[in-house]
């Protein structure tokens, strides 16, 4: 496993970046005709830039204006490292910041994070920063709102947009399907979303929101792609079927769905795993 500034694009290693050692995209979507057009309805509004990842402000459909905000984004780009697999991060004080974008992609604050609230890359590949701002300090200040997260499943075929706050720039494509296991290096995630193959993120891009163009919500979170064709390598994640075949899809690009998070999160934007319906890993 090299180091993440080594790594151009491709799997998790890949998708964080330790500094912009390349060169920035210009903001605009990227993929099939079919869905670019749908895809203008989504901007950046919302989305933030992490010093080596993408995110966004989220919220729960029973979030209040008074609660902390809470940012999302991979497990993979926490700050500390990689949570070994099997590591769970539970209400772990941090000083982070993250660039606040508006619907052009313009730089409008700067964030800071008073905890980490929740981090894993065990069944799924994500960290929730709670903000010292609330959702009301942000729309007032601002004028953002914070970003939905959906509380059903993805759905197959569904016209989507990532959208990376590292990068401004995004990528349109649809939801082609959902892998039972998928494996990269020690690391295994349980019912993945596959893109379609216009969606060719890259470095930067990990823990971008996946926007559904339906609803406007969050439905995943960009986390990985297998860059070289090796089978279940680190950068070079592998599907595994619930009989155990396993497919390598070189250049594919992959998500983790976000709609398990929602009955996670409790008053105050506290992630509370004793909640009815929350089934996030909890700590050993």
């Amino acid at each position: 496993m090299g180091k993440k500034s080594n790594v151009v694009a491709g799997g998790l290693l890949a998708l964080a970046l330790t500094g912009a050692s390349a060169i920035p995209a210009f903001a605009g979507n990227s993929g099939g005709t079919k869905t670019e057009d749908k895809a203008k309805a989504v901007d950046f509004a919302g989305t933030v830039a992490l010093s080596n990842c993408s995110g966004s402000v989220v919220r729960t459909p029973k979030s209040k204006a008074s609660d902390p905000a809470l940012v999302l984004t991979n497990g993979h780009c926490l700050e500390t490292g990689f949570p070994a697999a099997g590591e769970v991060v539970v209400d772990r004080p941090s000083t982070r910041t993250f660039k606040l974008l508006d619907a052009e992609a313009n730089d409008v604050a700067m964030l800071k994070a008073s905890k980490i609230a929740y981090a894993t890359m065990t069944d799924t590949d994500i960290t929730l920063y709670r903000l010292t701002s609330s959702y009301r300090d942000i729309t007032r200040k601002y004028g953002i709102k914070p970003l939905e997260l959906e509380d059903d499943h993805p759905v197959k075929g569904r016209a989507i947009t990532v959208v990376s706050g590292y990068w401004k720039k995004t990528y349109s494509c649809n939801i082609d399907g959902f892998v039972y296991r998928m494996k990269e290096g020690e690391w295994t995630w349980k019912d993945s979303v596959r893109y379609t193959p216009a969606c060719q993120t890259i470095g930067g891009t990990s823990g971008s929101p996946v926007i559904d163009h339906r609803t406007g919500k969050v439905t995943a979170v960009n986390n990985t792609g297998n860059e070289d064709g090796e089978r279940c390598t680190v950068n070079n994640p592998c599907e595994i079927d619930r009989k155990g075949n396993v497919t390598v899809r070189q250049g594919i690009n992959y998500a983790q769905q976000t709609y398990g998070i929602v009955p996670c999160v409790g008053k105050g934007s506290k992630i509370d795993l004793g909640r009815k319906g929350c089934k996030l890993p909890r700590p050993a």
